[in-house]
């Protein structure tokens, strides 16, 4: 049996008008997957990609690639032009959680090895991507890479499945020149991150400029604490900024208060990981709670700053550049002026 792996609207592009050359042109295409996926993007094909979490999706159309979209996860809500697409993921943690219940349920299902997160196989069959792009970095962002390479072992034509696990600000331009090798735009991939690049180089150099660098801690979670990892702390350093708690390249972990107060931060950083401004603001009755104790003396009101760590900080995509202009601002609104196209972090008191 012949399965249709490209629509006859795409077959007759090439120029592939009857039944006959149309199924053994797709037929040869299932027998040799990669080859062809090659001479698809050298003829100028339109690859079909899904993609399994939010920053795969923001690269793939920071890239231009925004057209060859056609799934992505539940939590793939920018830019505005992927809300429509299909949904191939759903949730299992229910909407109305606190902090602590989630925190609860993501520390079981850890223990259990059982995903928070699972995929519409259906769906998927209909859509009949080329490529999938995935994570192996968090066990709690995504669905889980066995489930991932499970299901598509059952998909026609076998899609290309690509990993992206990056710890670094560094490791996270290598993966958009990844998906960028993957689409075959990988000269046109180097391009756009020599401009984000730039973006970062001019915050580094701004940085030089300060009089004073803050000691700052970066809270990924407040019920209950976690600390910033991964590129965040360096993102902190190139602001300016001192991370007092956080390891660049390492995970983060849990906290307790004590441990923040013992490292005399003068500023505090938070966003938290899935969280817009408004969600986060509703556990700020726990952070309140334990900044009147004296421990807290050498932060001061007026440096404690809440951004939305759902859009932010918290995605491995280019939008990590805008995350640390942000970030920037907070630190130094004079040597940092804030790009008008970006809103600032918000600040807890006035």
């Amino acid at each position: 049996m012949i399965v249709e792996i490209y629509p006859q609207s795409t077959l007759y592009v090439l120029g592939i008008k009857s039944f006959c050359n149309a199924a053994f042109f797709n037929a040869a295409y299932s027998n040799n997957v990669r080859e062809s996926k090659q001479l698809f993007l050298h003829m100028g094909i339109i690859m079909r990609i899904v993609s399994l979490l939010p920053s795969a999706t923001e690269i793939i159309c920071s890239l231009g690639f925004a057209d060859s979209l056609v799934g992505v996860s539940h939590e793939c809500d920018y830019p505005a032009e992927v809300l429509g697409l299909p949904k191939v993921t759903t949730s299992l943690i229910p909407e109305a959680a606190s902090s602590k219940e989630i925190d609860a349920l993501v520390r079981e299902r850890l223990k259990t090895s059982k995903a928070l997160y699972s995929l519409n196989q259906s769906v998927l069959e209909k859509l009949k991507p080329d490529l999938i792009i995935t994570q192996a970095l968090c066990d709690v962002c995504a669905v889980a890479e066995e489930e991932v390479r499970e299901v598509v072992c059952k998909l026609p034509g076998t899609p290309q499945v690509i990993n992206l696990a990056p710890m670094t600000l560094a490791q996270v331009f290598e993966s958009m020149l990844q998906v960028g090798r993957a689409v075959g735009k990988e000269e046109h991939a180097n391009t756009v991150v020599i401009a984000y690049q730039k973006r970062v180089d001019d915050v580094v150099l701004r940085s030089k400029k300060m009089v004073k660098n803050p000691r700052v801690v970066f809270l990924e979670w407040l019920d209950p604490p976690f600390c910033s990892g991964h590129w965040t702390p360096e993102l902190i350093a190139m602001a300016g900024g001192i991370e007092l708690i956080g390891r660049s390249g390492q995970p983060s972990r849990t906290l307790e208060w004590r441990e923040v107060a013992d490292a005399k931060p003068e500023m505090l950083f938070i966003a938290a990981c899935g969280f817009n401004v408004e969600r986060t603001m509703q556990d700020l009755p726990v952070l309140d709670k334990v900044m009147t104790q004296k421990e807290f003396a050498s932060l001061k009101p007026d440096k404690v700053f809440v951004a939305d760590g759902s859009q932010y900080f918290n995605r491995p995509g280019p939008r990590l550049v805008d995350s640390l202009e942000i970030l920037a601002h907070a630190i130094d609104p004079i040597v940092h002026p804030l790009p008008s196209y970006l809103q600032p972090a918000t600040k807890v008191n006035k």
